[in-house]
């Protein structure tokens, strides 16, 4: 273990830091049941509201717009005003944006709702990367972020199921009433337990030592892997949550119901697989050291197993759908959870908030092109031949980045860069 590792204070009890992580789990999966409910209703939006897929694309892609666009202003709040009230804050507003979509009777009405979604939910990941950041060590990382991730794919499954069941017993307008209003009671617990300003983050090891350089930064192969990886890893991702439900009803017929089991299943896995194996990962940087690597090799094999969708492309039929997608999903589970510890590592503790909010825009701008490229791609006769090929060429290219330019003797140098000296080699 470094230097820098062994003096990174603990400021919380550790079980008053778990108590946070399961609510900053409980808050992702319902922020992803709440982005994800458009796409669970699509296909009878798209009847009601005489919608074309372009139409469709659009509002699953206007999420994304504020989403993206506050990533790096949410992180910068974070960082100067903790997590307490401007997350809890950002969650009341989500989910009254969510319920105000059962009152809609417009496109216009509806892109509006999505839009405050975006602005929302834009606090969710730096608040809750940052914090584990600041509160566990590099070889401890892995678990509680995996833990926060979980929520990612299980929000998704649990919204699949939902509201499956919700749109064929109570129609659209329901689901989306149920699951804002339903989620408020979360502020209560939040604003009890969670850090108030200056109390959220541990002292970092290291300090400032002169101001950004960006023009190095900007010519690091480090931050060229972070973002090419970022966006097409996203688009990938943001691709099978937006479409892959209507994927399963237009072109296999699925009813409602088993579309929800067929999206659920693999994302449920995909969550357990995330728990294994950012445990796994813990376990062998705590003996060998050795972050950067392990992470990074967790990462790259996950995003080459995620790259089955493309057989989906070879087998055809309504059986081999759900097995395809299954694998898929299992395979990316190796890389979801150590893919944010990875972005933990390379983060320089004083400003890990902002490095994470400039990931997550843009992982996000994929979340703008995805749907409505994909919308765009399925044309009049809605053949996902061409969209799915994207998505899994997309991922292909991720894990070759992730391969090759995220490398842990840049590390150092970037940390260097970002005006911080870790006061320790990295690993």
């Amino acid at each position: 273990m470094s230097t820098a590792q062994r003096s990174e204070p603990l400021l919380q009890p550790s079980r008053r830091r778990w108590w946070v992580v399961g609510l900053l789990f409980l808050a992702i999966l319902i922020n992803y049941v709440d982005r994800g409910n458009l796409s669970i209703v699509a296909v009878p939006l798209m009847k009601d509201f005489s919608l074309s897929p372009l139409q469709m694309g659009t509002l699953l892609s206007s999420f994304f717009w504020t989403y993206a666009a506050l990533q790096i202003p949410a992180g910068i709040l974070l960082d100067r005003y903790g997590l307490r009230w401007v997350y809890g804050a950002s969650f009341l507003l989500w989910s009254l944006a969510t319920a105000a979509i059962a009152l809609a009777d417009s496109f216009a009405q509806i892109l509006v709702c999505r839009l405050l979604l975006g602005v929302g939910e834009a606090v969710s990941a730096p608040a809750s990367l940052g914090y584990i950041r600041r509160s566990y060590r590099q070889e401890e990382s892995g678990l509680p972020t995996a833990v926060y991730t979980t929520g990612m794919m299980l929000g998704p499954a649990v919204g699949s199921l939902a509201g499956a069941l919700l749109l064929d017993s109570s129609g659209w307008r329901s689901l989306f009433l149920i699951t804002g209003l339903g989620a408020c009671w979360w502020v209560i617990p939040w604003l009890w337990l969670a850090p108030g300003a200056g109390s959220g983050a541990a002292p970092a090891a290291g300090h400032a030592t002169h101001r950004v350089r960006w023009n190095r930064v900007f010519s690091s192969p480090l931050f060229w892997g972070i973002t090419i990886a970022a966006f097409l890893y996203s688009y990938y991702w943001y691709f099978f949550l937006t479409w892959i439900p209507s994927y399963l009803v237009m072109t296999h017929g699925f009813s409602f119901a088993k579309m929800g089991t067929a999206t659920a299943i693999p994302l449920a896995g995909m969550a357990l697989v995330a728990a294994g194996a950012a445990r796994l990962a813990d376990r062998r940087i705590a003996s060998s050291g050795r972050a950067i690597e392990t992470r990074r090799a967790f990462v790259t094999a996950g995003f080459l197993l995620g790259c089955l969708m493309l057989l989906l492309l070879v087998f055809r039929s309504r059986m081999s759908a759900f097995p395809i997608l299954l694998f898929s999903m299992l395979g990316l589970g190796l890389a979801s959870a150590n893919y944010w510890a990875l972005t933990q590592a390379i983060s320089p503790p004083s400003m890990v908030s902002r490095v994470v909010a400039y990931q997550n825009t843009v992982a996000n701008l994929a979340g703008i092109v995805a749907p409505a490229a994909t919308g765009w791609m399925l044309g009049p006769g809605r053949n996902f031949d061409a969209a799915i090929a994207c998505a899994g060429i997309a991922l292909l290219v991720a894990a070759v980045a992730y391969r090759f330019l995220i490398r842990a003797g840049d590390v150092e140098r970037f940390h260097a860069d970002c005006g911080y000296d870790a006061g320790s080699r990295v690993h």
